[in-house]
């Protein structure tokens, strides 16, 4: 049976990286339905925010894509994760098989992808029984769309995507590409999320009633077999999630403490 595939993103609904995973999903005979954010919104995690007063979320259900005319599109007014929810529950059509989020551009490795809403998305998907693969392109964020090797990250898609749809409900894999064409990256490599990244944020006390969020590259190496230093090496990297989880020996700890 072929899968109903649903494709989001935080970037927004005009991101080249979606169009990218839009086509992957078709190369492989798949029937894909967009639904992303109107606007670009990147760090939102598996935040459930929409754009209107009283939990209302507009829709523009008559959204065409360029070159993709004939993929049904909506531009969501809401973050990725309440999109994903959303599109769990049959808002965009069919409850999907499968999720797609991506491609992202920048990478989404270490226990940072916490905050991610390209990974937030996915997350809520697999909270929810469905599938889902969030995609990231490790690019340099201040440079133009145009010059980033997005068929390479949907290249690596267009390889995993058969297998996870073979999967349990509910999987969810984390995918990291180097911004390189095909032929330049090494083999796609499962491994741990790293502890840190080489990106890290950083706050800074302005003045008392300001303080500054941004980011710092780190020097330094990074954890070996871990995805950031894979990555970080040339290999694409791949790893699999547990969205939400119970501690299981803490909890019987604590409930043994209290008996």
């Amino acid at each position: 049976m072929t899968p109903k595939v649903l494709v989001t993103n935080d970037d927004g609904i005009d991101s080249p990286g979606l169009h990218a995973l839009v086509r992957c999903a078709l190369d492989l005979g798949w029937s894909p339905v967009v639904a992303a954010p109107t606007t670009e919104s990147s760090g939102t995690s598996a935040g459930l925010t929409a754009a209107k007063d009283a939990r209302q979320v507009a829709i523009d259900r008559r959204r065409r894509l360029p070159g993709l005319e004939d993929v049904p599109a909506y531009a969501v007014a809401a973050h990725p994760g309440l999109i994903a929810l959303i599109a769990c529950h049959d808002g965009f059509g069919e409850r999907p098989d499968l999720l797609l989020s991506g491609v992202n551009r920048g990478a989404n490795v270490g226990r940072a992808i916490l905050h991610s809403g390209t990974v937030g998305a996915a997350l809520t998907a697999g909270v929810n029984g469905v599938r889902a693969v969030a995609v990231s392109l490790d690019t340099e964020m201040e440079d133009e769309p145009e010059r980033h090797h997005w068929l390479t990250a949907s290249s690596v898609a267009t390889g995993l995507l058969p297998m996870v749809a073979e999967l349990p409900k509910g999987t969810v894999i984390n995918v990291n590409v180097p911004d390189r064409p095909a032929g330049e990256i090494g083999e796609l490599r499962w491994g741990p999320l790293a502890s840190y990244g080489r990106v890290q944020s950083k706050v800074t006390q302005l003045r008392d009633e300001l303080i500054e969020v941004g980011s710092v590259v780190v020097e330094g190496e990074l954890e070996a077999g871990t995805d950031a230093a894979m990555l970080a090496d040339g290999h694409a990297t791949a790893t699999p999630l547990s969205p939400v989880m119970e501690h299981d020996m803490l909890l019987r700890q604590l409930g043994a403490s209290r008996l």
